[in-house]
């Protein structure tokens, strides 16, 4: 297989063209191009504009996947939990769950398969889950995926122990399970950066406008947003990675019929004021059959979400609705002691997922899973298009997406990414604080909470950024909350932010710290 990009009289033929930059779309062109394939990746905006940068921010199995039967889907994901921390300690770590045990909660008859089960084998628990099952779930959810680093569940005494305070007092009892954290947007810049250090071309603010196939390759008409300008290149094969917009490319403008659809359900999430003292995050099981997380967020506030409701709307136009602003408030009202009021949500956020579409009476209902189509011209141009999928497992996804395509590229690599560190990355798993402790004696200016961050965004690469800085002088402008001119040119430079939303909303979280004024100063030097 040649793996280099090949002169044509069109100019040049990539393997392939993958279109979207979000998680999947970036999970794949790295992978990709680690095996030696000439990439190419577009995406209209920025890196995880979309949905990839508006999710609850978790790595986890999906417990709540359980009591839908969905056991492939939940071993998959716990599998991958501690491969991707391994991967990436600088932005994902675990975490405690706290999972408050409600003894009066009933769920609504068609809540799940197993309340429909429930029902009919055991009438008298009136849609009621007994302590013993719902530990029993958290038994399967700590070895169905043959868990190696996370400590596994015990049972809590909220009487006595620091998760009961922030709580109302009737709940007595809580069970402590482990998931991990993730930086959902840099997950997907750092897999951007990887991908073009194994030499792909990562292109943003280009929008894919249409494709054909030429013979056994595909001509892609790309159009530069911010440059308005037009190109085409040559590929032999194309993934189609748009997230909420794949069907809308698939049909629109790679002219593809299809029955595989999406459905689009839109999660909301706020974030308040910091609303307890204690690191670990709350998992709360709600009336309707829902649940939500409370989880701690960016050292002074806490995250709370998702909701689940049908997209039906304008993809540029997908915010957190008054209604589901108070959904939220009002299931963190059920639990905490501290009653939340509108005046306490400091930001919210949306985001639309591309749900497989299997049928399901309702969005919370809706397959988490994902489903992988070729579509090819006698055995050449294949045409991979992506359905669904979950933050957890976009790595698996990236590997099972090139098994489908290697019959198209004799002679690609194997896997390769499963033991392989994401940039910054390369550290052991319990050595955070100690390369923390480093850089600040590397960098004697940095305050704790400032080194952390930095730290927590670059991993062994801070040092990078502010390599041969002795003094603040040397940092450049100061645009406030800890960014300065030197990571701001890093950010440029090396992770395609060109705005100030790129970086103060999906580099790094800033903007939660920031002014309007500086924001605005922010732009105006970019």
């Amino acid at each position: 297989m040649n793996t280099t990009v090949t002169p044509t009289k069109g100019g040049v033929v990539f393997d392939l063209v993958v279109i979207g930059g979000g998680i999947n779309g970036c999970g794949i062109a790295r992978d990709a191009a680690g095996r030696g394939l000439s990439v190419l990746l577009c995406e209209k905006d920025d890196l995880a504009q979309a949905t990839s940068s508006a999710s609850t921010k978790l790595f986890h199995g999906g417990l709540r996947y359980l009591e839908y039967f969905e056991f492939g889907l939940v071993r998959k994901a716990l599998r991958e939990r501690e491969v991707l921390l391994k991967a990436m300690p600088h932005i994902s770590w675990p975490m405690r769950f706290v999972l408050p045990y409600d003894p009066e909660l009933v769920y609504p008859a068609d809540a799940s398969t197993l309340g429909k089960i429930l029902r009919f084998t055991m009438p008298f628990l009136g849609g009621r889950r007994p302590a013993w099952l719902v530990r029993a779930g958290l038994f399967v959810y700590d070895y169905l995926g043959g868990r190696k680093i996370l400590p596994p569940t015990r049972t809590l005494n909220m009487s006595n122990d620091k998760v009961g305070k922030p709580l109302k007092p009737k709940f007595k009892k809580a069970f402590e399970y482990s998931d991990c954290w993730v930086n959902d947007a840099r997950l997907v810049v750092l897999n951007a950066r990887d991908a073009a250090d194994h030499g792909a071309d990562i292109r943003t603010r280009t929008l894919c406008i249409g494709a054909e196939r030429d013979g056994k390759l595909w001509r892609v008409t790309l159009h530069d947003t911010a440059r308005d300008k037009t190109t085409t290149v040559m590929c032999r094969g194309i993934v189609n990675a748009g997230g909420p917009w794949v069907s809308e490319i698939l049909q629109g403008r790679l002219r593809q019929n299809t029955s595989t659809g999406i459905r689009l359900v839109r999660g909301s999430h706020i974030v308040t004021r910091k609303l307890f003292d204690h690191d670990q995050p709350y998992f709360f099981q709600l009336s309707d059959g829902r649940i939500i997380f409370a989880i701690p967020y960016e050292q002074d506030f806490t995250l709370i979400g998702t909701t689940d409701q049908d997209h039906d709307g304008d993809m540029g136009e997908v915010h957190c609705t008054p209604q589901e602003q108070r959904y939220l408030l009002d299931a963190a009202n059920d639990y905490f002691q501290q009653q939340l009021t509108d005046d306490d949500v400091v930001w919210t956020y949306s985001g639309v997922r591309p749900l497989y579409d299997d049928g399901a009476s309702s969005a919370t209902s809706a397959t988490r899973d994902y489903v992988l189509t070729v579509i090819d011209a006698d055995g050449q141009a294949p045409l991979l298009n992506v359905f669904g999928g979950k933050i957890t497992t976009y790595r698996k996804l990236a590997e099972e997406a090139l098994a489908d395509l290697k019959p198209y590229y004799q002679g690609m690599a194997g896997n390769w990414t499963a033991e392989a560190h994401l940039p910054g990355g390369d550290f052991p798993v319990d050595g955070f604080d100690a390369l923390v402790s480093d850089l600040m004696g590397e960098y004697p200016f940095l305050t704790l909470d400032w080194g952390t961050r930095m730290v927590r965004l670059y991993g062994t690469l801070a040092r990078v950024v502010y390599d041969g800085a002795d003094t603040l002088a040397d940092l450049g402008q100061d645009f406030g909350a800890t960014l300065f001119q030197r990571e701001v040119t890093w950010l440029v430079e090396q992770e395609w932010a060109t705005s100030a939303d790129d970086i103060l909303w999906r580099r790094t979280k800033l903007g939660l710290r920031m002014s309007n004024d500086q924001i605005a100063a922010l732009q105006e030097s970019l």
